[in-house]
């Protein structure tokens, strides 16, 4: 089995400037002593470098890509927003939409972000991997056409997925998201189209707070095309797979895409600091299994992770480690350290039953 890592030092390299957690320092806003904003290298870094010295890197096809082109962006982004971003980008760096900020290469590292997860779609569809994982970076799944958030500054998946369309690899598209944040944003690109199927689980009412809703199904002809799952917070590995098994798949085995991608965020980690969710990476690795599975069945195994959030340093390498020891099929493990105080945690059956008439209630309603 031939699986893609896609990556690039520049992309670790892309800042948000001098924030201490979410506020800017300044004021009465004191620096921090390591680190800053959330979202910060680190946790991608490590990544790499645990890949790296477990040897599951040897097993993998480890390449780059191109940048993704101004035509790639602007068959997603207005024009008036491209010009925004790369002239505030040439001036020093800023912000951009709701709290969104870079650094004086930050238009660059994000057209580089983009054309990671926009080659990996590719040479899957292409047949030339198996599947492929992008490590993207800045993140993409907040991010509207004129409006980033989130940390997003470019919508990464959908421009993929627009370039894949437009170069005929495929036609349908479904994309899967587990970050513990709603996909507000690849939701809202596709909300009216049928082509693309927009599945989302995610921590109810975290972030974005005002999206995310189960009743929202798509509009006019995407109506029907958008499934979103709001989990409770405290939910588990078995709320986790319940989700995938009763809703997320079926959803997308009853769609038949050319293709899976899957926003693979690990911020539902029980350590996570932006998030209030218990999945380890047993849930990571068990969900990886399943749409692998699915995707073997309906569209020749094409499946493609994009990487968007997950902000614990330790715990992200090791959750997506194993996601990479599923898709590629290696005996290359790492054990999780953090693995046992995880799964000490785990919600009760009092919890689980409440959390799984849930998901049971919602599975019920889209018969």
């Amino acid at each position: 089995m031939a699986t893609g890592f896609f990556w690039d030092e520049r992309c670790f390299w892309h800042s948000g400037g001098n924030y201490a957690f979410m506020a800017q320092v300044g004021g009465l806003v004191q620096p921090m002593a390591t680190g800053g904003l959330p979202e910060n290298p680190e946790t991608k870094r490590r990544l790499k470098n645990l890949i790296d010295v477990t040897g599951l890197s040897r097993e993998l096809t480890m390449t780059g890509a191109d940048p993704a082109t101004e035509s790639d962006l602007r068959r997603i982004h207005p024009q008036s927003y491209i010009d925004t971003f790369r002239e505030r980008a040439a001036a020093g760096g800023g912000e951009l939409g709701l709290r969104t900020p870079f650094g004086p290469d930050g238009f660059e590292i994000a057209c580089l972000s983009a054309g990671l997860a926009k080659t990996a779609l590719a040479q899957v569809l292409d047949g030339q991997l198996d599947n492929a994982y992008a490590l993207s970076r800045p993140p993409g799944h907040h991010c509207l056409p004129d409006y980033p958030n989130g940390f997003c500054l470019l919508a990464n998946i959908a421009i993929a997925i627009e370039a894949a369309r437009t170069e005929g690899r495929g036609q349908r598209f479904a994309v899967l998201d587990w970050d513990v944040h709603h996909g507000n944003g690849t939701e809202g690109i596709f909300y009216d189209r049928d082509d693309v199927l927009t599945v989302s689980l995610h921590q109810e009412r975290n972030y974005p707070r005002d999206t995310g809703d189960f009743a929202d199904r798509g509009s006019g002809a995407g109506e029907g095309f958008n499934l979103n799952v709001p989990l409770p917070p405290g939910g588990g590995h078995e709320v986790y797979l319940a989700a995938m098994e009763r809703l997320a798949l079926p959803a997308i085995a009853a769609f038949r895409p050319d293709v899976i991608i899957v926003a693979c965020g690990f911020d539902a980690s029980g350590v996570d600091p932006l998030g209030r969710m218990l999945a380890g990476s047993h849930t990571f690795r068990a969900m990886t299994a399943q749409v692998k599975a699915l995707a073997e069945e309906i569209c020749d195994g094409k499946l493609v992770l994009v990487h968007e959030g997950g902000y614990s340093e330790l715990h992200v390498p090791f959750c997506a480690h194993a996601v990479l020891e599923v898709l590629s099929g290696s005996g290359i493990t790492a054990p999780d350290p953090l693995a046992s105080r995880i799964e000490s945690q785990q919600p009760g059956p009092d919890f689980d039953a409440f959390a799984l008439g849930l998901v049971d209630a919602m599975a019920d309603a889209l018969r």
